[in-house]
């Protein structure tokens, strides 16, 4: 399990002096780091179909971004070339392992890992980010700079699918080597090339915005058929004009809309749903045969451990009459005595089968945890779970 320190700082202090305020270098954050990933494995990961995948180079300051997946690297090149493989953690579960370092942010947030590998020169160009990254060294060394906020910045497009900026003040400006992390906030630019053959590891959070959220709730209201409340105005009067959409019309359809977002359980079921659907593809083992929920209190006999498959997103909320637990995108209605076994399965990723045995009193938790495992987004087994080899397609 990977420690992570940030300098001298607890917790506590990071997110109330940096946390989406200001960039931080935190020298050996992870002391004595190894890589939980080869090249080699990373390149496997990009011949799937299902993984999404990126090469990017820029010879001669002419930059070139190439989808996956790959069945051969010729451009991955010996200089300014980057492999890019999103979401990592949901098919590597050594590497997967480091995000749960940062888990003092809260679930929801986190989002995925992204795993580069550059050879030397390469990188994909100064940018931003609109979400918060933490950014760790691998092998090799990188050298990285990084501004602060700067709204006068530009961003451009070098291709289709390659977003950069123009020269930035640097507030950080650093080789880093094996162990460094950057964490970087929204909307700060930063750029970094590979000193030499190098891995890096981006822990990446979710911001959705505006209109995302409202779209995906809208999409809510029509999939639970809700929102059939019409505008009315029994006390309406005559205007001296009539082409007027008065204040009082606007506020009236103002509450109108309002009336759903305040709609409690329509508002909590919209949330966990949205907050908890995956972005990418996993890679779950749902039971062949399938067990029931009688079979549980057989398995716990032995108290194996319980692991959550790598990427599941499981959050909670505490609702006046019952917890809603989210998995992927799905929610589940459970008593609330169930909350320190719902604890279990969204604020770890491993744990003994025995810490949730008296919430298997509850049906509706028995049922849900049946489902769950026979689904593959948990799993139990009495040791860590076999390594998956994807060194295939290197060349």
């Amino acid at each position: 399990m990977y420690q992570l320190q940030i300098n001298d700082l607890t917790f506590e202090q990071f997110l109330a002096q940096y946390w989406q305020k200001k960039p931080l270098l935190i020298k050996q954050g992870f002391q004595d780091f190894e890589d939980p990933i080869e090249p080699e494995e990373l390149a496997g990961l990009a011949t799937e179909d299902c993984i999404e995948s990126r090469i990017v180079t820029n010879h001669n300051d002419n930059w070139e971004a190439h989808h996956g997946p790959f069945e051969q690297f010729d451009l991955l090149t010996d200089s300014n070339s980057t492999l890019l493989v999103q979401a990592v953690d949901h098919w590597h579960p050594q590497a997967a392992e480091l995000i749960e370092a940062f888990r003092f942010i809260p679930n929801w947030r986190i989002d995925d890992l992204m795993i580069s590998f550059s050879t030397p020169g390469g990188g994909v160009g100064p940018h931003l980010d609109q979400y918060d990254v933490f950014i760790i060294q691998g092998q090799g060394k990188r050298h990285w700079r990084v501004g602060e906020r700067d709204n006068s910045l530009k961003q451009f497009a070098r291709n289709k699918s390659l977003l950069q900026v123009g020269q930035f003040d640097a507030v950080i400006d650093a080789v880093l080597e094996p162990g460094d992390i950057l964490y970087i906030p929204p909307a700060c630019p930063h750029e970094g090339y590979a000193v030499e053959d190098a891995l890096n590891y981006s822990v990446g959070f979710r911001a959705p915005d505006q209109k995302d959220l409202l779209s995906s709730f809208a999409d809510h209201v029509i999939d639970m058929e809700a929102g059939k409340r019409r505008f009315s105005d029994p006390e309406l009067q005559l205007r001296a004009s009539i082409g007027e959409v008065t204040c009082s019309d606007q506020q009236q359809i103002k509450s109108l809309l309002n009336a759903l977002l305040e709609d409690k359980a329509l508002y909590s079921q919209w949330l966990g749903k949205t907050l908890s659907e995956p972005k990418h593809e996993m890679d779950l083992a749902p039971l062949d045969p399938i067990i029931d929920p009688q079979e549980l209190l057989e398995i716990a006999k032995d108290n194996p451990l319980v692991y959550r498959a790598g990427g599941v997103r499981a959050i909670y909320q505490i609702c006046d009459d019952h917890i809603l637990f989210s998995v992927n995108g799905e929610n589940y209605e459970l008593d609330h005595h169930c909350l320190d076994a719902v604890k279990q399965l969204s604020d770890h990723v491993v744990f003994e089968f025995n810490a949730i045995i008296p919430a298997l009193n509850s049906l509706e938790f028995k049922q849900t945890l049946t489902k769950l495992i026979n689904d593959g987004t948990y799993f139990v087994e009495d040791s860590d779970p076999a390594d998956t080899d994807f060194d295939e397609g290197w060349e």
